[in-house]
């Protein structure tokens, strides 16, 4: 079938989408923890990097050198920026030493200050999407912070008093902001250093994150209390911010010991909802003993798991697979993506995983997962609508931009991506119509792929992948 064709068919399939906007409006209750904060975002050009180091006279050597992706010295925080800019990638890395976060406020700056942190944009996503009661759990709510919430009465928090309240309503004046910067770059753009040009593939970012109390996963004790009564009625509770754990804390604790202690209280917020759905979006973990201990620990709990292409390949560095995490590495394509994807799903036994690539999302599930596929394929549709809008307007405030994107095609590069998914699973599965419906199923699991709309000149990409992640499974109903 020509492309032409395939993107009408496809066009029909995102009709739904209107339909599946209006369902998240019968959910009661969701949570999202743990970790909102406030992003400082700006966007930079190589001008500007090759100005930073000049002006700075910062050791070139260092800036394009091998080193851990973590951020000690002001070449560091250059150093990361600079692997993210060449490849067309995006990472997080932490800032260990408060000097260096300082003299980036003072060198890079921002241009606007935005929400931050999964937790907060994932709970902004769901309540503009309707949800009846989004809670959000924030280990700072100074005002800074609040302000950056919704102004909307269905996305809720707790205020200095213990008391669940409107989350932008919220200034709990003794807490400290926490800041995070968002550095993005265009693609096309070229970065000269000594003498070798370094052109960017595709627009992306980098961030560079200072947080002390999101990095040892600080729990608001008054909204875990809260979360254990019944009238929250949690449907759904989408978990994030363990990545910015470390196996060895500042004040002598153990990174696992936070994961395991989530854990348990999660546990307690489950009795109100027995039959909810668990999510984890995995973020960028840098560290490796968290990165596995997660894996090995906490995704036996939950029912779904969120990733990009580069968590992929870091799930698969720490689960015994390393050849295939170096193939994924040097080709980054659905083929590749989805034999990852394979040996996650029998490493971890999670029912339910979520893909998330450039022009390309990917879903495999359990057969006869509580989500059916077609539901999944909805949800999934939705969710790139969606993006698409965030991408193309550059913020989803308001309902009325969120199908923004309604009645755009699906990419070129989505259906490339999809075609040779298709090849793939011919090969080891036998026929199916991947291509046409986005739909496979055999005895053990379901596959749904769903080619996505591209905005060629994205306003911004911040927080893509949670928005992604969060509306694909609770807007497939």
């Amino acid at each position: 079938m020509a492309y032409s064709d395939l993107k009408e068919l496809w066009l029909e399939h995102y009709k739904t989408a209107p339909t599946q906007l209006k369902k998240m409006g019968e959910v009661n209750g969701l949570i999202s923890a743990f970790n909102a904060n406030v992003d400082a975002v700006i966007k930079v050009s190589g001008k500007d990097i090759e100005k930073i180091i000049s002006e700075n006279k910062l050791d070139l050597a260092q800036i394009t050198g091998e080193g851990e992706s973590s951020i000690q010295t002001n070449e560091d925080a250059i150093r990361g920026f600079l692997q993210c800019f060449k490849d067309g990638k995006a990472e997080e890395w932490l800032i260990d030493n408060k000097t260096v976060f300082n003299w980036l406020n003072k060198t890079v700056g921002y241009d606007k200050l935005q929400m931050g942190g999964q937790g907060g944009i994932v709970a902004n996503v769901m309540a503009v999407c309707g949800v009846n009661s989004v809670y959000v759990h924030c280990a700072s709510n100074p005002k800074e912070q609040a302000q950056l919430f919704l102004d909307l009465d269905n996305l809720l928090s707790v205020d200095e008093n213990g008391k669940v309240a409107q989350a932008s309503k919220v200034d709990r004046k003794d807490d400290l902001p926490l800041i995070h910067w968002i550095i993005e770059f265009d693609g096309g753009d070229t970065i000269n250093l000594g003498g070798t040009a370094y052109t960017c593939p595709k627009a992306n970012r980098f961030i560079a994150t200072y947080d002390p109390l999101n990095f040892k996963l600080h729990v608001d004790e008054q909204f875990s209390k809260c979360m254990t009564k019944d009238d929250v009625n949690p449907e759904y509770i989408i978990l994030s911010g363990y990545q910015m754990l470390h196996e060895n804390l500042k004040d002598g604790s153990k990174g696992v010991d936070r994961i395991d202690a989530s854990k348990e209280m999660i546990k307690t917020w489950r009795k109100s909802c027995p039959e909810n759905l668990l999510h984890l979006e995995v973020a960028s973990t840098q560290d490796k003993v968290i990165r596995k201990h997660l894996i090995d620990s906490l995704v036996e709990s939950v029912d779904s798991l969120g990733f990009n292409e580069r968590e992929l390949i870091d799930i698969l560095e720490v689960i015994g697979e390393e050849d295939l995490a170096t193939k994924c590495e040097a080709d980054i394509n659905a083929e590749n993506m989805f034999l990852g994807m394979l040996k996650v799903f029998e490493y971890t036994g999670c029912p339910r995983l979520q893909l998330h690539m450039f022009g390309l999302y990917l879903t495999i599930q359990k057969k006869n997962f509580k989500i059916t596929s077609l539901q999944n394929r909805n949800g999934m549709q939705l969710a790139a609508t969606v993006a698409a809008a965030k991408a193309g307007t550059g913020s989803i405030n308001t309902k009325d931009v969120l199908l923004w994107a309604q009645g755009h095609k699906v990419s070129n590069v989505g259906l490339d991506e999809l075609t040779n998914l298709q090849k793939l699973v011919t090969s080891m599965y036998g026929e199916n119509k991947l291509l046409e419906t986005g739909l496979f199923e055999n005895d053990l699991m379901e596959i749904i792929a769903v080619p996505t709309i591209l905005i060629e000149k994205p306003v911004t990409l911040v927080g893509m992948g949670d928005t992604i992640s969060s509306v694909s499974l609770v807007g497939a109903r």
